[in-house]
């Protein structure tokens, strides 16, 4: 396992929510940290069919882009019932001519499964990759999990994508009613962060 010993690190992500999510888990250790945008960097292809792929694609073209190391991460919901779909194509299930239309893409969900006659509870889980890349080319990977169930009709408009219709195991309550920093503490996200962390800052 790699350490890293940098000051400074490129997050490899247009998303400022995200980018702030990452810089809160971060903070302790006084890394200076930058996004794509602040390079002027696009957004590469993410052509694969796995977590693993697309965050290497990110954290990668990034780390050659700008000679430093750089995170990526990608994530998705997959749901039981529906053979894992969305998966890596969580997003794209939102996909609209005018942007990302995430309700659109919840009763999408949702229709699939009344459609299949899932049984209930319909079980999911939160997926999240993290890759960090340095320039020579090497990279570590750590991936995290939450799992939980898929609820109706949404509730909360706390976070973003399907919180709304997600329902961590042990909760009562959907990730988008969910204070968005307690969300932090525990979610797929938090979950390969702490791999992160103990593997390559601690």
């Amino acid at each position: 396992m790699r350490r890293f010993d940098g000051k400074e690190l490129v997050i490899a992500t247009h998303n400022q929510g995200k980018l702030e999510e990452i810089a809160d888990l971060l903070a302790p250790f006084g890394v200076s940290l930058t996004s794509n945008a602040d390079h002027g960097l696009p957004e590469p292809e993410e052509t694969e069919t796995s977590f693993v792929g697309n965050a290497r694609i990110k954290a990668h073209a990034a780390a050659k882009a700008t000679g430093l190391p750089a995170l990526a991460d990608d994530s998705g919901i997959e749901i039981d019932a529906l053979d894992g779909a969305p998966g890596v194509y969580t997003a794209d299930w939102a996909e609209t001519p005018n942007g990302r239309d995430f309700r659109m893409a919840m009763e999408r969900s949702w229709a699939a499964l009344e459609t299949v006659s899932a049984p209930f509870p319909r079980r999911a889980r939160f997926c999240c990759t993290l890759v960090l890349a340095w320039p020579d080319g090497h990279d570590e990977v750590f991936p995290g999990v939450m799992a939980g169930q898929i609820v109706w009709p949404m509730r909360g408009d706390q976070g973003h994508g399907y919180d709304p219709i997600f329902q961590p195991d042990g909760y009562d309550i959907t990730f988008g009613e969910m204070d968005r920093w307690e969300k932090n503490k525990i979610s797929h996200r938090a979950d390969a962060f702490a791999k992160l962390i103990a593997g390559c800052f601690s």
